[in-house]
C-alpha cells in the first residue's frame, strides 16, 4: 500500500515537472522567434532606392552597394571593376557576379576578388572565383562564399570583421585582341546570418570603414574637417547582433538543470516520517 502511495506521489511530480518544461520551453522558443528570422538570408532593400549602374576603378573609388540589391556596370575588356558592401558580424557574405561578353570573342578567364576593409584578401569557402569562358560564350558567373565575419579576432589572424568589404571583378587572362571589347557586369551581395554559433567574446572598438577614424575625432573637436569616405552600414546599425540564439540555450539549459534537481530531489527524499510512528521513536 505504502509502496503503491509512494509511485504515485512521484508520477504526479513527474507530470507536474514535465508541465513546468513544456511551458518553458514554448515560452523560450517564442522568444527566439527572432534569432531564428535573422538567420534567414538578406532581403533587398525596400527604400526604393535605384541600383547603382556603374562600378569603381580602384578600392578608393569602389561603388558602394547594399547588400540584397544587384547592382549593373558596363565597361571593356581588361578593366578593374570594384563595389564596396558592408558586412557585420555573424553574417557570411556571398557575392555573386555575371559577366556578359560580346557576342565575339576568345577563349578568357575572369576572376572575383573580396577583400575586407584592411584590404586584406579573403579566401572564399566555396565558389568559382574564377572561371573561364570558351571562345563564343555569351557569358560567365562566378561566386564567392566568405568565411563568417567575427566581432574579434587576433592581431596576426586574417578573420574577416565587421566592415566595409571591396570586391574587385576583372579577366585575368585575357588576349590581346579581346582588350577593349566591350562587357557588362551584374553583381548582387547576400549573407546569411550564422547566429550564436559564430559568437566571440570581443569585439573591434569601431568596424573596418574608411573614414572611421576622422568620425571619431570630429567627436571630440566639432570644428575638424569632414573627410568621411564611406557612408554604408547595415541597415539596423553595426554590431547590432547582440541577440542570437546561444542566450536562448543557455536559458534552455538552466530551466533543464532546475526541472532535473527538482527531479532528483522528488525521487530521493522518500516520504519522511509515517504519521503512526511517533517523533524520537
Amino acid at each position: 500500500m505504502r509502496v503503491g502511495h509512494v509511485m504515485r506521489v512521484v508520477r504526479e511530480q513527474l507530470v507536474g515537472g514535465t508541465r513546468v518544461l513544456g511551458s518553458a520551453v514554448l515560452l523560450l522558443g517564442l522568444a527566439a522567434a527572432p534569432a531564428v528570422a535573422d538567420a534567414s538570408p538578406s532581403a533587398s532593400p525596400s527604400d526604393g532606392s535605384a541600383a547603382p549602374t556603374s562600378a569603381g576603378t580602384s578600392f578608393r573609388t569602389a561603388t558602394e552597394i547594399d547588400q540584397g540589391e544587384q547592382a549593373t556596370a558596363s565597361g571593356s575588356a581588361g578593366d578593374y571593376l570594384y563595389w564596396s558592401f558592408p558586412a557585420d558580424a555573424t553574417q557570411r557574405p556571398t557575392v555573386k557576379a555575371t559577366v556578359k561578353l560580346p557576342d565575339t570573342h576568345a577563349s578568357e578567364a575572369w576572376q572575383l576578388d573580396v577583400y575586407d576593409g584592411l584590404r586584406r584578401r579573403q579566401a572564399c569557402q566555396y565558389g568559382a572565383q574564377t572561371r573561364t569562358a570558351a571562345a563564343g560564350t555569351a557569358s560567365v558567373e562566378l561566386a564567392c562564399t566568405l568565411r563568417t565575419v567575427r566581432a574579434w579576432s587576433e592581431q596576426w589572424a586574417n578573420d574577416p570583421l565587421p566592415g566595409t568589404y571591396y570586391v574587385r571583378l576583372t579577366a585575368v587572362d585575357l588576349p590581346t585582341s579581346d582588350l577593349g571589347l566591350p562587357v557588362s557586369a551584374e553583381i548582387r551581395v547576400d549573407s546569411k546570418d550564422i547566429g550564436g554559433a559564430a559568437a566571440v567574446d570581443g569585439s573591434l572598438a569601431e568596424p573596418l570603414v574608411p573614414g572611421i577614424a576622422v568620425k571619431s575625432e570630429e567627436k571630440e573637436d566639432s570644428s575638424a574637417a569632414s573627410a568621411v569616405l564611406s557612408s554604408i552600414e547595415p541597415d539596423d546599425g553595426w554590431s547590432s547582433g547582440w541577440w542570437s540564439d546561444r542566450w536562448v540555450w543557455t536559458a534552455i539549459g538552466g530551466v533543464l538543470a532546475a526541472l532535473a534537481g527538482v527531479g532528483g530531489y522528488a525521487l530521493t527524499r522518500g516520504m519522511g516520517r509515517p504519521r503512526q510512528v511517533p517523533p524520537g521513536a
